[in-house]
């Protein structure tokens, strides 16, 4: 083996510019690779870490996944049921006390009840429609991270009791309000209350910050009129990957809607992984047209090589020396260029999270790229370089074991 190394670093070395030419395609396809992988990787974990920071893991509500069974059907043989009429009843999580301290036994987390309504915020002569939410202040930190997004107060205000409300600064500026105004919030059953804006938020969403309004929980229930009611409870899990586990077991037993974030957002990790798909093919494609240029030159090594190959099989070499020769100066080119690769890749994924940019259009500043620093991605870059190397130099490999030393020697074609 060592003599068969010592051969095929001699060929290689005799094209020392071919064989620059091929390291250095094989290093730049390496390096674009890890690049386009740490800002694709990078773009990915950002997102999902801002739906995992932004949103509860696991998010119970007062619905049910599938219709409930009318009592009819329990009474009698029906085949279908038709012009029922809805009872006034409207929803909610029955028994929340008990349904909360159930959760508060072994949930390895944080929960927050809540209760939402829909409702109008008035202010003079405008009004807008909002999401009116209640909810403990004590609580609400350990779930949301709307405590961080005050540009005016502090989500604290609403902790301090009396008619306060947290309100996005979209919606202030559409009603035309500022800190310390007092507006009145109608809900969907009629009923009005006055509260003093005592915080303004922005979390960058539109939708949140021009629609939603918290208040406490206790007058969320008397707007809405339902005394001691609530109709989501939030939760946040030491790990996100266990929220699955933990809606499975919380809908089992409360017997309401428990979704999981992972469930919640599968549209968009379906894409992602698509994405990961179409990444790897194009970085696949990359090694391959390296790999032309390592056939190009393990080709014409074996065609200038062919007479030192009759003598070496002459000599008592096996056919089986010839393959492993020139399949061995292919991965050698391969992996000369990954090395090289490594540092092009290192250099430019470095590069790529010094950028500072800013995005004042959504009203977040965004002051760099999300890059993910991953070995993973040199392992990956690596394996495609050094396969397509070896799939390179394999069917010349194979052509050179094949030939006839005395055909060679004689000149013969």
């Amino acid at each position: 083996m060592p003599l068969i190394l010592d051969i095929a670093v001699t060929h290689i070395a005799g094209r020392g510019r071919q064989t620059l030419v091929a390291v250095i395609g094989v290093a730049v396809g390496v390096g674009f690779s890890i690049a386009m992988a740490a800002l694709m990787q990078g773009g990915q974990d950002d997102f999902v870490r801002q739906l995992v920071d932004t949103m509860p893991h696991v998010d119970i509500t007062d619905e049910q996944r599938t219709a409930r069974r009318q009592p009819a059907e329990d009474m009698f043989d029906t085949v279908a049921i038709s012009g029922l009429r809805p009872r006034d009843d409207r929803r909610g999580i029955i028994n929340p006390t008990e349904a909360t301290a159930w959760l508060e036994s072994w949930i390895p987390g944080r929960y927050a009840p809540s209760l939402k309504t829909q409702g109008v915020i008035r202010y003079s002569s405008r009004e807008v429609g909002a999401t009116i939410i209640g909810v403990e202040p004590e609580r609400e930190p350990g779930v949301s991270p709307i405590v961080e997004d005050f540009v005016q107060g502090s989500f604290a205000a609403l902790a301090a009791g009396g008619n306060n409300v947290l309100v996005g600064d979209t919606m202030a500026n559409r009603l035309g309000a500022g800190l310390g105004d007092t507006i009145t919030a109608v809900s969907s059953q009629g009923q009005a209350r006055n509260f003093k804006i005592a915080g303004l938020f922005h979390t960058g969403t539109t939708q949140r910050d021009e629609s939603e309004a918290y208040i406490l929980l206790k007058n969320a229930q008397i707007v809405s009129v339902r005394p001691n009611a609530i109709n989501e409870i939030r939760i946040k899990l030491d790990d996100p990957n266990r929220a699955p586990a933990v809606a499975r077991r919380a809908e089992a037993e409360l017997g309401y809607k428990a979704v999981a974030w992972q469930e919640a957002n599968e549209s968009i990790l379906e894409a992602f992984v698509i994405r990961n798909v179409i990444m790897y093919t194009v970085v696949g494609a990359i090694m391959l047209v390296a790999g032309f240029g390592i056939f190009n030159i393990i080709s014409t090594i074996t065609h200038e090589k062919a007479r030192d190959i009759a003598i070496m099989k002459s000599l008592g070499f096996p056919e089986a020396d010839m393959r492993r020769l020139f399949l061995l100066e292919g991965v050698a080119i391969g992996a000369g260029g990954s090395a090289l690769g490594w540092v092009l890749g290192f250099a430019m994924v470095y590069a790529l999270s010094l950028v500072r940019f800013e995005i004042a259009a959504t009203g977040q500043e965004m002051t760099h790229l999300p890059i993910a620093w991953s070995v993973l991605h040199y392992v990956i870059a690596t394996g495609f370089a050094v396969g397509s190397a070896a799939v390179a130099g394999y069917l010349p490999a194979r052509r050179a074991a094949m030939q006839n030393p005395v055909d060679i020697i004689r000149g013969a074609t």
